[in-house]
């Protein structure tokens, strides 16, 4: 491909087929796409002055494109054209993976104040989600918590959150339960002096991670997953949850 100066238009493009052919044609741009939806636009807009700009996209919203330049030689240029993930500022993608949601409430909890609503628990869910997942979230009573946490993990007392992940391995589909004790999250919050809304969100955003494989077994597992806890909060509009109580959150 090559362009030259005309007295018409300004701009001649020379179009070069398999065989060596060539073909003219007056033009101002011209877009190479690729088969999977990356392209590169050749911008002859400023060729008069010796300028040619390229422009790399993505049919795909969720990938952001890029060129990689590498020179030949003192007069030649190869460019690729390059497809990196759109993410947001805690590093999940741009656009939400695909969610199924399931949300329960154990006997006698609906009547509580200070539950959560559908849209918060999957905002939420959704800020902390880094693949497509089916999860369930159930809200319950103190005998039910702690039945649960005596059964599964051989403590005899509810906690405030418990996580129950389906995934064998890191290739299998994200799911899982992640289950709040109402009584011992409300006491939590009081104790601490933080919103109840952002306790709630804390604890989900913990749970999300654990069904994904995130730990805290060690210092540096509990150091990454608060990390990623303060920044996803901070970006809900919470404080930092750790900044003034260290209470641990369970499995």
């Amino acid at each position: 491909m090559k362009s030259s100066k005309t007295k018409s238009s300004g701009i001649t493009l020379t179009l070069f087929d398999g065989e060596g052919r060539a073909r003219k044609s007056a033009a101002h741009a011209v877009r190479v796409q690729l088969p999977d939806g990356r392209s590169l636009t050749v911008d002859l807009s400023q060729a008069a002055d010796g300028v040619v700009g390229l422009l790399a996209e993505h049919t795909d919203t969720r990938q952001q494109a890029g060129l990689l330049v590498r020179p030949d030689n003192h007069d030649a240029l190869s460019v690729a054209v390059t497809a990196t993930p759109v993410v947001t500022t805690t590093g999940t993608p741009a656009t939400p993976p695909a969610l199924e949601l399931e949300v329960q409430q154990g006997d006698g909890v609906g009547k509580r104040a200070g539950l959560p609503s559908r849209k918060q628990i999957e905002t939420w869910v959704t800020s902390a989600l880094y693949a497509d997942a089916a999860l369930t979230v159930r809200f319950v009573g103190e005998d039910e918590g702690r039945t649960l946490n005596r059964t599964y993990r051989g403590k005899d007392y509810a906690t405030n959150v418990l996580t129950f992940s389906y995934a064998e391995n890191e290739d299998d589909p994200v799911s899982g339960d992640i289950v709040l004790c109402c009584p011992v999250v409300e006491a939590e919050a009081r104790e601490q002096r933080k919103p109840l809304e952002a306790h709630y969100a804390h604890l989900i955003v913990h749970g999300v991670l654990h069904a994904q494989g995130y730990e805290h077994e060690d210092d540096a597992e509990a150091e990454e997953m608060e990390a990623i806890e303060t920044e996803t909060l901070q970006a809900l509009g919470y404080d930092d949850p750790y900044r003034d109580d260290r209470t641990p959150v369970a499995h």
